[in-house]
């Protein structure tokens, strides 16, 4: 079976209001949509960089006990968090580049 979501464990965690820490969670692959509705955001018109606010808050479906995940929610957390779940992202959905050894026997010399 084709696995579309993936648990992660941030390393701080996300405090809540309440002092609450939420650590353990779950992403879904991205769809096209989710890349594309930040283009229309006026943050994201205003400051690019904030697509990955947005993004993240769509693929997230789950952070420990929180009922929903929304920008603001990525907003708050901590930077390494934030780092972890970019990269967490890009490795899900295979947009890290892979790193080919390059065969030399078969470049044209």
């Amino acid at each position: 079976m084709f696995q579309t979501e993936f648990e992660f464990t941030l390393p701080k965690g996300y405090l809540d209001s309440e002092g609450n820490l939420h650590r353990k969670g779950v992403m879904r692959l991205a769809r096209a949509i989710d890349e594309i509705v930040p283009l229309r955001d006026p943050r994201v018109k205003s400051n690019p960089a904030y697509s990955t606010v947005i993004i993240l808050s769509r693929v997230i479906t789950k952070l420990g006990a929180l009922e929903e995940v929304t920008p603001a929610t990525i907003e708050d957390l901590f930077a390494c968090d934030l780092n972890y779940l970019h990269q967490f992202y890009r490795q899900i959905n295979e947009l890290e580049e892979a790193n080919v050894e390059s065969d030399k026997s078969t470049k044209p010399s």
